[in-house]
This record gives structure tokens, sequence and C-alpha cells, in this order.
């Protein structure tokens, strides 16, 4: 088992590894328009990846603490915190945004993705995408859950033919 962990390692650093960003910092220019695009895409995002994110766990919290008979004051405290520190973690990380934004786009591209948001259709993209990835995240978890099974079963196959795991 530590040598899958291992793999399981080395895979997710290899892939991080592939999606680094270039050593070459944005310019002064790419980092205004990626936080101009920002401004217009983040005002309620947040606040959507939070709720969102706690609809699909929460349930799963609620029933393995009322398994231990965790009173409803209690959960609903914890339930606050939940949503809280998420948001507080949401909005830590969307710091990095504009660099990552300006690292893959260019000003131009940045000015037309803040152009397109101001359109009715680019602000319903950004009042329901988060609600497609959450369906289609939901949809798709099952299916990772038997890929990782099986990369498992396979990974201790090839394992176990080379002599690593009896």
């Amino acid at each position: 088992m530590r040598i899958l962990r291992v793999l399981a390692i080395l895979l997710l650093v290899s892939g991080a590894a592939e999606r680094a960003p270039a050593d070459e910092a944005p310019s002064a220019e790419a980092l205004r328009a990626a936080n101009q695009l920002l401004a217009i895409m983040s005002p309620d995002l947040v606040h959507q990846v939070v709720t969102q994110t706690t609809n699909m766990v929460w349930p799963v919290l609620v029933q393995k603490l009322r398994s231990q008979n965790i009173d409803d004051a209690t959960i609903a405290e914890l339930r606050s915190e939940f949503e809280r520190t998420m948001g507080e973690s949401y909005t830590d990380l969307m710091k990095d945004a504009p660099a990552v934004y300006a690292r893959h786009f260019t000003v131009d591209e940045l000015r037309q993705l803040a152009a397109f948001y101001q359109t009715p259709v680019g602000a319903k993209a950004l009042r329901e995408l988060p609600n497609v990835m959450s369906e289609f995240f939901a949809a798709i978890a099952p299916r990772m859950q038997a890929a990782q099974q099986q990369s498992i079963m396979r990974f201790n196959d090839i394992l176990r033919q080379h002599g690593y795991v009896k």
C-alpha cells in the first residue's frame, strides 16, 4: 500500500509540474486587466462556490455528526463555521487568480472576457457556471470513485507481477 501511495503522490506531483506556471511574471498591464476581469467575475463567485460546496458535502457531515448524537444547535453552529472558513479560504485563494489569468490570457483577451461577462449571456454564465460545475461533479463523482478503485486494482496487479506486493 505504501508503494501505491508513493505512486499516487508521484502522479499528482508530475501532473502539477506539467501545469506549473512559467517563471516569467505577468506584466503590470496584464495584471491590471486580470484584476478588472476578476472584479466583474467574483463579486458573488465566492458565495456561490461556498454555497455549492456546502450543499454537496454538508449532508454527509450532518449524517456523521448525528450518528455521534450531536444536537441540532451545535450542528447549525458547525455549519456556520464551515461556511465562514470556506469563504475565507476561497477569498484567500482568489488573491492568486489575477496572476494565473494574466499568465494564460493576453491583455486583449482579458479585456474581451471582461466585456463578455458584462453582456446578459456573460452575466448569466457567471451565475450559472457554479451550478453547472456542481451538477457535473456530482454526476461524475461515482464514476471517479470507480476509476480510482480500478486503478488501484490494476496497480496492485502490476506490482504483484513484479514481486512488490504479495
